[in-house]
């Protein structure tokens, strides 16, 4: 059974007894990306239609941003499009980009997953949450710790959703961040990766 499998949150928390809330975790500021990128993003939406298609948002919009977030935190972090990791049997699959601790073996090995992006197919947000809650228990159960929080996104490159995993408690947040309000969608995102990066040292502190 594939990640892809669970259709909705609801799926999820009946397996493995999650609870669910709702509340505001985004600590709100605004980033401006640097120059070049707001370029290249301006004349990509003058001059292509970059909603057109999975692919073209996936490749005009979602990796493109993260990388550029990721480049602020690529000391500590290891950045994953299309690498699979399995729990177990039920608990398998190909996230679409995960952010983990960087290993000391090396950019090839993949270690302690703590943000993990979904790309909502045909815009479906309800499938998409599913897919990525299971995502987060898989990672939650890798790295053997309920206690370090995971994080989960879900965007259709347009809208951007954020979601939170601790112990058995799944928290969505409050807030949508859309692109087209780019410094904020940015410092959405910024917050994110530094709480996910404040996870992982206060982990290997313990």
């Amino acid at each position: 059974m594939s990640f892809s499998a669970f259709k909705r949150i609801s799926e999820v928390q009946q397996a493995y007894a999650i609870k669910y809330e709702e509340k505001t975790f985004i600590l709100e500021k605004e980033i401006v990306p640097p120059q070049w990128f707001i370029d290249e993003y301006k004349f990509n939406r003058e001059n292509i239609d970059i909603f057109s298609s999975e692919a073209s948002r996936s490749e005009l919009i979602i990796s493109p941003l993260l990388r550029e977030v990721y480049k602020r935190y690529s000391a500590h972090y290891s950045f994953w499009i299309q690498k699979s990791i399995a729990y177990n049997e039920q608990l398998s699959g190909t996230p679409d980009y995960i952010f983990s601790k960087k290993s000391s073996l090396g950019k090839t090995v993949l270690e302690t997953p703590v943000v993990l992006i979904v790309e909502a197919k045909k815009n479906d947000f309800e499938q998409g949450w599913g897919q990525c809650l299971a995502e987060l228990v898989a990672a939650q159960k890798i790295n053997d710790n309920e206690e370090m929080a995971v994080y989960g996104i879900v965007t259709d490159g347009n809208l951007w959703q954020f979601g939170r995993l601790q112990l058995n408690i799944f928290t969505k947040n409050e807030g949508n961040y859309t692109i087209d309000h780019l410094p904020r969608l940015y410092g959405a995102l910024d917050f994110l990766i530094h709480a996910a990066e404040t996870e992982i040292c206060n982990n290997d502190r313990s």
